[in-house]
């Protein structure tokens, strides 16, 4: 049997384009079309497609509406595959669309429209419970690593991690020494090699402590700021 699938993409052009390459194409029956998120969804509910293939924005543009729309059907149809398409290699809508689990999702870019076989491709592996992530959205995943771990404060021991998060929230050498059972000796020792480390070498003191602080917290990037210390 083909494979049912409904399609959702707000841009004229591009839809078209989806309509023409999935009818010729002898595994999939298009059963519908949607413009935006809400006749998706009724769509979903009248035709109970195998597959839906949607732009990851989609009017009302809620945020990565396609991805919101996966992670409902992750609930309410498991059985339902998702092929998300973005014009941009953004991984963080891939992770979020894989972070309640791979099986039954694909996120590939625009430009994969042009490649039929690519394409159906993406789309019978959801079908059968698989997962396609595109090549570009893996380097880019790979590159953000890599930066990551090129972060000054990447360079740092645990200790010397954990004596500069105890310095972000305001407290005084001897109070850190108390916090990590420490002496006081000890922990200048550890924050004297933060500095270094962190290319903080001729400043004030108290300058370096507030610059050591904002380098950890760009690092932190995504968590709350430590609160500062009473």
């Amino acid at each position: 049997m083909a494979i049912k699938v409904v399609v959702a993409e707000d841009n004229y052009l591009v839809r078209e384009a989806l309509i023409q390459l999935l009818e010729t194409a002898p595994a999939l029956e298009l059963v519908s079309v949607a413009e935006d998120t809400d006749s998706l969804t009724r769509a979903i509910e009248q035709e109970s497609p195998d597959v839906v293939l949607t732009d990851v924005f989609m009017p009302p543009f809620s945020g990565a509406d396609g991805v919101h729309v996966a992670a409902h059907l992750r609930e309410s149809h498991t059985e339902i595959g998702v092929v998300i398409l973005s014009q941009y290699a953004e991984p963080g809508y891939a992770i979020e669309l894989f972070e309640s689990g791979s099986g039954g999702r694909a996120y590939l870019l625009k430009e994969r429209v042009g490649n039929r076989a690519e394409l159906v491709a993406a789309i019978e592996a959801v079908a059968s419970g698989g997962s396609v992530v595109d090549p570009k959205i893996v380097d880019e995943l790979i590159a953000e690593r890599s930066r990551a771990s090129d972060s000054l404060v990447s360079h740092l021991t645990t200790r010397e991690r954990e004596v500069l998060a105890e310095v972000a929230t305001g407290k005084s050498n001897s109070a850190i020494a108390d916090s990590l059972f420490l002496t006081k000796r000890a922990v200048e020792k550890h924050i004297n090699a933060i500095f270094m480390k962190l290319n903080l070498r001729e400043s004030e003191d108290v300058s370096r402590r507030v610059k050591a602080t904002l380098i950890y917290l760009t690092d932190e990037a995504g968590g709350e700021p430590p609160a500062p210390a009473a």
